[in-house]
């Protein structure tokens, strides 16, 4: 039996927030760098996502279903191609119908909403798993998180979603003598796969590939086809991740990445060892060789392979902690800019750039940091997130004044609430969607667990979902 080699590309680019002075907490809403938020999409778009589009195009169109990748896409960014670049996103349909491209599912943010809110963390799978039927016409079954995090809570989580499987990172401190290059299935479900990523080959094209200075420049189509024969002939799969940055930006078209990539499959098929699948058909073609046991959160980032890169320090956990406890006022509220503005404070890199182990550790950042300091960061986040908290608390204010003024649900409240209240708390909060949940369309819980009873519910859930566009 054939090896699997699978090929998955990471796409994520934030809308950059402005710079949000003090003084414009309470008089502007206005959060958002337009300008730098299309510079930085249109250098992507020419550098990267267009070319590189065009190399997967011509290597389908020659191989056929002979090749296979996947991709996530944050729905933030097709959100940019739709306002900036709606010609991206026609190349990603035409991926989409060769039937050779498969779109996985992760928070539509990019956000880190798993360790906090798991009503929000499965509207936002939702909503994504949604977004992608919508425009590739894929249900995804296999979802990635940010900087690929894994645990076996999360996965227990995904998994009652109805999803099949999760991609991770193969980690050392996980894996022990074990190899990442077998399928491997949630430590508490036998049924829910895990696709661990073999980060040693993944990286020498990722971060290698252009180095000079490495022993193994430069990497050409033979030497790597060698290195996946060097694969232990009893080993099942080579999990090959990467941003799709690679292509492009993190190694310029002068390194010969996209010749790299035109010409790899063509050897890697004539070795003979290994088929290109997506990562749905590792799933259906192998079984899980053993559970993997992640009792803490792991990812992809710097040697760690922990979440320090977002929440290393006081600055970064005061910003995410401080948004989080928003969650359940924000779905009370249940306004569209409200919700628009509340995703897009969530997005993970806005905690990567109030990041300061870059300042005493001397190591390379994985991308341009906006700001011109980790503290210009956070103070910039946290005068967006104090006009935001102004916002949301007078939506709030608003609809539980009115609530309390409709004799059909005030005697009902009247123990929770006061219509003489300045201010209402999260437990309040929490209390009146309890009760009111169902007749105001608040029924987070309701709607989670039905969404979990099997696959056709979730479909379902998936089709009449009436999340508010932004």
């Amino acid at each position: 039996m054939k090896k699997s080699l699978c090929f998955y590309f990471q796409i994520h680019l934030p809308f950059q927030f402005r710079r949000y002075r003090f003084f414009d907490i309470g008089n502007s809403h206005q959060y958002y760098d337009d300008f730098n938020t299309r510079t930085a999409l249109q250098k992507a778009v020419e550098h990267c996502y267009l070319p590189m589009n065009r190399v997967l195009m011509d290597i389908i169109k020659e191989h056929g279903k002979n090749f296979k990748v996947a991709f996530s896409i944050t729905g933030e960014t097709i959100e940019q191609f739709e306002l900036y670049a709606p010609q991206v996103l026609d190349s990603f349909k035409e991926l989409a119908a060769t039937g050779s491209v498969e779109f996985l599912c992760e928070t539509y943010s990019h956000s880190l909403v798993f360790l906090k809110d798991e009503h929000e963390f499965d509207r936002q799978l939702l909503k994504q798993a949604e977004t992608i039927e919508r425009y590739f016409g894929q249900k995804p079954s296999v979802v990635r998180l940010t900087g690929l995090i894994y645990s076996d809570q999360i996965g227990e989580r995904v998994a009652k979603l109805g999803f099949k499987a999760m991609v991770a990172e193969g980690a050392k401190h996980v894996l022990g003598w074990k190899t990442p290059n077998y399928l491997y299935s949630n430590a508490y479900n036998s049924k829910f796969k895990i696709l661990l990523r073999n980060f040693r080959l993944s990286d020498d094209i990722a971060y290698r590939f252009s180095d000079r200075s490495w022993d193994q420049w430069p990497v050409t189509c033979e030497k790597f086809t060698g290195w996946l024969h060097n694969v232990d002939k009893t080993e099942e799969v080579v999990n090959l991740f990467m941003d799709y940055l690679t292509f492009g930006e993190r190694h310029s078209k002068g390194s010969g990445i996209f010749e790299f990539m035109r010409y790899l499959p063509q050897d890697v098929l004539n070795q003979g060892e290994f088929e290109f699948l997506t990562p749905s058909e590792v799933v259906k073609k192998h079984e899980a060789k053993a559970p993997v046991h992640v009792p803490y959160p792991i990812s992809w980032s710097e040697e760690e392979r922990d979440l320090s890169i977002w929440l290393g320090n006081d600055l970064q956990n005061d910003a995410f902690n401080s948004l989080s406890e928003l969650g359940t006022k924000v779905s009370f509220v249940d306004d569209t800019e409200i919700t628009r503005d509340w995703e897009r404070l969530q997005d993970s890199d806005n905690y990567y750039y109030m990041g300061t182990k870059w300042l005493t550790e001397g190591t390379p950042r994985r991308f341009q940091n906006v700001y011109s300091s980790p503290y210009d960061a956070y103070i910039n986040y946290m005068n967006i997130l104090s006009d935001f908290t102004l916002r949301v608390e007078d939506l709030l204010d608003t609809k539980i004044k009115d609530l309390l003024a409709n004799k059909k649900y005030a005697e009902r409240l009247e123990d929770i609430v006061s219509i003489n209240q300045n201010k209402y708390t999260s437990i309040q909060v929490k209390k009146i969607i309890n009760i009111l949940g169902g007749e105001l369309g608040l029924g987070l819980q309701k709607k989670t667990k039905k969404s979990t009873k099997s696959d056709k519910s979730q479909e379902k859930e998936i089709k009449t979902s009436k999340v508010k566009k932004n």
